[in-house]
């Protein structure tokens, strides 16, 4: 369900940018934002960032993923 919701104008702003370069609505990186946040309270033992690439993790296809082959990558 969508409901509109007031939030200040420069959160809008950098909303609005971030958006741009992850390929999300503002809608949908305020939504993002909030998730990341709400999971990072739930667990403040992981740190934001772990949080954040777990959450874009869990959206990948994995019918795109490879499987994890130990040693594959030596350089």
């Amino acid at each position: 369900m969508s409901m509109p919701v007031r939030i200040d104008d420069e959160l809008y702003e950098q909303a609005k940018s971030a958006s741009k370069g992850e390929c999300r609505t503002i809608a949908g990186q305020l939504e993002f934002w909030a998730k990341v946040g709400k999971a990072a309270l739930d667990n403040p033992d992981l740190p934001v960032e772990f949080v954040r690439e777990l959450m874009i993790a869990r959206q990948e296809d994995r019918k795109q993923l490879s499987t994890f082959v130990p040693g594959q990558f030596r350089g």
